[in-house]
């Protein structure tokens, strides 16, 4: 690798390290997953992506495959983010706003920004990025288009697809292109260019008109799904065809995004927060539902079950007490609205109906400081993932599933079930509204009976989830802990299906190998971490 690291450093104006310190610090994002890469890359520009892909495709025409896998900033719970040929680390340089266009209402960004910066730029100009995660403050945007990210705020403003307007994309052999809508007619000139472009312009056609029927088989049954490859909105009825939605959400295996063209929403900070207790998930889902058949969707309904208050407040009995002192209900539901004051009115007037039928208690809020402290229950969540009992930990095994709401009792319960049966404890939370729930139960990865006792576990929620018709990826990506589930939930037309979308862009499997495809469990137990730990994350509280 020594002379692969010595024609890079030749040819990218960007650095080239190999060193075991390196090495060691980007072998771990925040999955329990490691794997050391063998050279890390900062590329200071377009050109230095293009370069790198291109001298990797000539390695393989000739038998030799290095990996590459673009890193934002290593916060993917999945092992996204991690690879064993070049790492291509985006934050060092390529982390700009490029242009604010404040007539159209969209931003230029490079993938190495950090959101929250962007976010604090676009809120001076009145405008903000709905779909962001609860790493919002310590991730990146092109990570997030990465994983085709949402938050709490997507239950009405949809994920991160919605934003993305077009890419710039480097492709396998290093040639860019740039995605956005095109019309039928400027979509036969792509068909006959003579470029590896035009190759894929050709396949992905031919490919959604050959298996529209295959295509229209695979399960969509919840609001947040990103197992796969999102084929649904590449071409349209009119013959117009974007590949926009397919590299949103493809974690790198498709190409490597080198620049977004992102729209954004008017923001308002003007908002009303409600707080309601429910002793009932049968009675809090009744909710929910009714919630989302309001002529206009709450801007957040977050939940949080009595578990993770109570496990909090064991930890540290102040934390909560201001807010919410025990004993505790059996789940809460925090509900924003966001829409302009006489709308808002109307819409908090129905939710209190709703919430007359079904909550215990309720408490109405339109003061930014009483709304943090309700948001504290929500954010009590971080001081779970940070805490540890000896060398247990909670950890991101059986997290980030997505159900349809009308299954979240079913699923909650569930959950509660499998826990209980191999003598874990139970906490949930996460975005009801959507049906994407948080699981992540303590465990100690150096010893062989809680790594067995994990693995039954991560077998058996899975098949949980499936049963209900939910997904295994929802507001993250696949990347390598749940591709071996992907074919189990697609069905095995589908998976060979999006298989083929894989080859028809990345031939020689040189872009982030082992995500999404060619991952199996013994895989994930060869590679998983002893000490897990957020290292990485401690300059900020890791959030879920």
């Amino acid at each position: 690798m020594s002379k692969v690291a010595h024609y890079l450093q030749e040819h990218l104006v960007g650095e080239v390290m190999t060193s075991t310190d390196a090495r060691r610090y980007f072998a771990t994002d925040a999955s329990i997953l490691q794997q050391a890469p063998a050279l890390i890359a900062y590329p200071r520009n377009e050109n230095d992506v293009r370069k790198t892909a291109r001298f990797t495709w000539q390695l393989a025409e000739r038998g030799r495959i290095i990996p590459i896998t673009a890193r934002g900033a290593g916060t993917d719970q999945a092992g996204g983010a991690l690879g064993s040929g070049i790492m291509l680390v985006f934050p060092a340089h390529m982390n700009r706003i490029l242009e604010l266009d404040t007539k159209a209402n969209t931003v230029t960004i490079e993938p190495g920004i950090n959101y929250g910066k962007l976010q604090q730029a676009l809120h001076t100009h009145g405008r903000f990025m709905p779909p962001y995660p609860a790493s919002v403050e310590y991730s990146t945007v092109g990570g997030a288009i990465a994983n085709n990210a949402s938050g709490e705020k997507s239950v009405k403003y949809g994920d991160t697809r919605a934003y993305v307007q077009s890419l710039r994309v480097v492709l396998a052999n290093g040639e860019v292109i740039e995605t956005g809508r095109i019309s039928k007619r400027e979509l036969s000139k792509k068909l006959g260019l003579a470029t590896f472009e035009g190759e894929i312009y050709r396949s992905v056609d031919t490919l959604l008109e050959e298996q529209r029927i295959i295509f229209d088989k695979i399960p969509r049954n919840v609001l947040k799904n990103n197992a796969g490859y999102y084929l649904g909105d590449v071409k349209r009825r009119d013959g117009s065809f974007d590949l926009t939605p397919l590299i949103v959400g493809s974690q790198g295996t498709l190409g490597i995004v080198t620049e977004a063209v992102l729209t954004t929403e008017t923001y308002n900070p003007q908002t009303t927060l409600m707080l309601a207790s429910f002793d009932s998930f049968e009675q809090l889902q009744n909710a929910v539902l009714e919630l989302r058949n309001l002529s206009e969707l709450p801007s957040a309904i977050e939940l949080i079950d009595g578990n993770v208050l109570q496990q909090v407040h064991n930890l540290n009995p102040n934390q909560l007490k201001e807010v919410m002192p025990a004993p505790f209900p059996t789940a809460i539901l925090l509900v924003e609205f966001d829409s302009s004051e006489r709308h808002i009115k109307k819409l908090t007037k129905r939710a209190d109906k709703i919430f007359e039928k079904y909550a215990t208690s309720l408490q109405t809020s339109t003061d930014p400081e009483q709304q943090q402290q309700f948001w504290k229950l929500r954010h009590a969540t971080g001081s779970l993932l940070s805490h540890n009992e000896g060398l247990k930990r909670a950890i991101p095994l059986i997290d980030d599933a997505a159900v349809p709401v009308e299954k979240l009792r079913a699923y909650i319960e569930g959950v509660y079930a499998l826990l209980e049966a191999n003598g874990l404890q139970a906490a949930v939370w996460g975005h009801a509204g959507d049906g994407a729930l948080h699981v992540q139960p303590r465990f100690n990865l150096a010893q062989v009976g809680d790594r067995q006792k994990a693995f039954k576990v991560f077998n058996e929620y899975h098949k949980l989830v499936l049963s209900l018709g939910g997904t295994i990826s929802s507001g993250n990506g696949d990347g390598r802990l749940r591709t071996p589930y992907l074919q189990a939930q697609i069905g095995a037309e589908a998976y060979a299906l999006l298989h083929k979308v894989k080859q028809i862009f990345d031939p020689y499997g040189t872009l982030n190998p082992g995500v999404k495809f060619g991952t199996s469990l013994e895989d994930i137990k060869s590679s998983l971490r002893t000490d897990y730990g957020l290292e990485h994350l401690y300059d900020h509280l890791p959030r879920s």
